[in-house]
């Protein structure tokens, strides 16, 4: 049986490839496997490969390890391809996306899926996934393309409905990371847990949440979770003690449903958390204002010294890690069937939700692909909510389908969280401000010409 071709565009977020190029060597079928790293930071592929070559090493496999400076070349005739990257970076973009809406009094917590954030962000990415799928189209049209990037749903979206003939999936470890979180919570162990989860890519909800019996039958937990949150036992600390996890818990008890998503992301996708004037929401709900940017400092710091670690470590430790994209390769690649949740059009596997939409949802995997599970329509709660995301998603991919800038306006316009914030003028104003601070970063259409502002 010849060996999978899996290449990694973005091989330079080092960590991320590692745990992924860990995961899919570990496996015996894929220990072969050809891994092609490509980056357009010489320095950060360099890296990337000395690690990946010392994890071949570390676990004795024959898997090969390429570098690639050319993006086609990386992709000619793989069969995976693994998107990891970050267009614009920290610095710039990240700081942008952070400090411009910050001078209309609009903070926010991640800013990487929805808001002006998560805007700016499809905006600067969607162009290059699209590179990606021409080249695919060109030298590796089977290929599956396994999208880790955020906007995720903006991505999947827009890759859609460009590019129809591509195989791809978005992929979040948010579902069956939260399963782990809420199983510690209630002190279960995890594989007595069994979920059943849907909505769209961090707005999707536990439909069913459940223990497994001494008798083989299956008990709802969401009595339990509700209790503990109630009497101040739940939501335990989580591995960031910025934050506490409060918010999902709050919206489990207005909703009945616990989303999969983390509290410091849910609080900007919504009105209800972050109000000009309202320090006490901040406080009662520990809300962690701009916590990627400090992710994103710590992260930089820790990898100076880890990657001098790696440089000189004769073997790397390797684990397996919570992502599906090693279980993808496998499943493909043998035949043998696996279950992830998986970014995908909806095509009416969600009825409740547009078909053209981005949809997170059970997926069976095999030697066929990516197969979504039909789930139908969900409690209207959470299809109402999901709606006021999906506007803003929609809106996006139609600027960047139809290189209209006044939708970005739109997209922002309809977002809840900027429009609890902003009046119009502000939010157009925003916007501006936004497209002329990120520059050469967005794409040319998108470049304000002065004549935007409204008052």
């Amino acid at each position: 049986m010849p060996n999978p071709k899996v290449t990694f565009i973005g091989a330079g977020s080092s960590v991320f490839m590692k745990n992924i190029v860990g995961d899919i060597l570990q496996r015996p079928a894929l220990a072969g496997a050809e891994i092609r790293l490509m980056d357009i930071d010489p320095r950060r592929l360099e890296e990337s490969q000395v690690i990946a070559s010392k994890l071949v090493a570390t676990l004795g496999v024959p898997a090969t390890v390429k570098a690639y400076a050319n993006q086609r070349e990386a992709l000619d005739g793989t069969n995976f391809v693994v998107v990891c990257f970050q267009i614009g970076g920290y610095e710039p973009s990240t700081v942008v996306d952070f400090e411009v809406p910050k001078k209309y009094n609009l903070r926010q917590t991640i800013a990487d899926t929805l808001g002006v954030g998560g805007i700016m962000r499809g905006l600067r990415t969607v162009p290059h996934l699209w590179s990606i799928c021409e080249d695919m189209l060109a030298v590796a049209p089977e290929a599956i393309m396994l999208q880790y990037v955020n906007p995720m749903a903006i991505n999947t979206w827009a890759i859609a409905e460009k590019y129809p003939t591509i195989r791809q999936v978005g992929l979040c470890h948010s579902v069956q990371g939260t399963a782990h979180e809420l199983a510690i919570d209630l002190g279960i162990p995890y594989d007595e847990i069994r979920y059943r989860a849907a909505g769209i890519n961090h707005m999707a909800f536990y439909l069913k949440f459940e223990h497994r019996q001494a008798d083989a039958s299956y008990r709802d937990l969401y009595p339990d979770l509700l209790r503990g949150y109630r009497e101040g036992r739940a939501p335990k600390p989580t591995w960031n003690p910025r934050c506490p996890n409060k918010v999902r818990y709050e919206m489990l008890a207005r909703l009945g449903h616990f989303v999969t998503e983390s509290s410091e992301h849910f609080a900007e996708y919504t009105p209800y958390f972050i109000k000009e004037g309202r320090p006490d929401l901040i406080e009662k709900f520990g809300i962690p204002l701009d916590e990627y940017p400090k992710r994103c400092i710590e992260q930089i710091a820790d990898w100076k010294v880890t990657s001098e670690k790696y440089r000189k470590a004769d073997r790397i430790a390797v684990k397996a890690s919570k992502e599906y994209a090693s279980e993808i390769v496998n499943a493909v690649w043998t035949g043998e069937p696996g279950v992830i949740y998986g970014n995908v059009r909806n095509n009416g596997v969600i009825t409740s939700l547009p078909s053209s939409a981005a949809v997170e949802v059970p997926c069976l995997v095999d030697a066929s692909g990516i197969q979504p599970t039909y789930i139908g329509a969900l409690p209207p709660q959470l299809t109402a909510l999901m709606r006021t995301n999906v506007n803003v998603q929609e809106l996006t991919v139609a600027a960047l389908m139809t290189e209209t800038r006044e939708h970005l306006y739109h997209a922002a316009m309809l977002d809840p969280h900027t429009a609890a914030e902003l009046d119009l003028e502000q939010i157009w104003n925003l916007v501006d401000d936004l497209l002329l601070a990120h520059g050469a970063w967005i794409p040319e259409w998108a470049r304000p010409t002065g004549k935007q502002r409204v008052a």
